[in-house]
């Protein structure tokens, strides 16, 4: 496994090759990055820019694993408004093609919606399915996952429904990412990694507790997920990918997580 740093958690004031060389600095090996309209990383980045980006990665020694995000671009794959829906697929393939180009294997998406009072959780469950089965083809032909993550969003809110969604999909590009500090509000993150195991596709790292039903987001290792336990379903399921961090520094010095996670695939 190797020692990710994601860019949901680094200053958007970073350019790419600040993100890149301050991981390499903190004992990262991989990056996840994150497009964002207006930087010089967006979805509408050049070609040519994002081959030079895949470069300086490359010469510093940073593998470029995953990407998350549509950039300030239509991302809700399960609203009832089609022409909502088109636009997100659409900014889902465009996310597909540029991380292509810069060699990450996944991207991340949340859906980008959630269900509320208009939007029943049956219809927003079908148009989700439609989305991804509308989005397979095209990551099957580009060769890049797509990770569905559990966000706390009221939707696919336990293991066996994700695994059944994504069994629904029915494409070998269309996974789970998995993140074991967002289920341990209410559930066992292990029991997660062993249902949904077969499914993942890419994996954050992070803590979580909720004592005395107080949120916290900890340091890595000084919460609640039993990451002994996390790390042996996972191993079961056979991933062998990047460990990515998503531990602000506010809460841990990038350093101490990156040698956190060290000890977590020691385990």
């Amino acid at each position: 496994m190797k020692v990710g740093l994601s860019g949901i958690i680094t200053p958007n004031e970073w350019s790419f090759a600040e993100l890149v060389r301050n991981a390499k600095a903190a004992g990262y090996e991989c990056i996840e990055v994150k497009p964002l309209d207006g930087s010089d990383l967006s979805l509408d980045t050049p070609e040519a820019t994002l081959k030079d980006m895949a470069k300086l990665a490359a010469d510093e020694g940073i593998e470029i694993s995953s990407s998350c995000g549509g950039g300030g671009k239509p991302s809700n794959l399960m609203t009832d408004d089609e022409d909502e829906r088109r636009a997100g697929v659409e900014t889902a393939r465009q996310m597909l093609r540029v991380a292509k180009t810069l060699g990450a294997d996944t991207i991340l998406h949340t859906l980008g919606g959630r269900p509320s009072p208009e939007l029943y959780y049956h219809v927003a469950y079908a148009n989700a399915l439609r989305s991804l089965q509308d989005l397979a083809p095209a990551a099957e032909d580009i060769g890049v996952n797509i990770g569905f993550e559990y966000v706390w969003n009221g939707f696919l809110t336990s293991p066996l429904e994700v695994a059944q969604f994504l069994a629904q999909v029915a494409s070998p590009r269309i996974g789970f990412y998995f993140d074991p500090g967002n289920m341990r509000i209410f559930h066992h993150s292990e029991h997660w990694a062993r249902i949904c195991g077969p499914f993942i596709k890419k994996m954050h790292a992070k803590d979580f507790s909720w004592e005395n039903r107080v949120v916290q987001w900890l340091p890595l290792l000084e919460g609640t997920v039993n990451y002994p336990a996390v790390m042996k379903e996972v191993r079961a399921a056979g991933y062998d990918d990047a460990l990515i961090s998503e531990v602000p520094a506010s809460i841990a010095p990038y350093e101490v997580t990156a040698e956190a996670i060290r000890k977590i695939i020691a385990m």
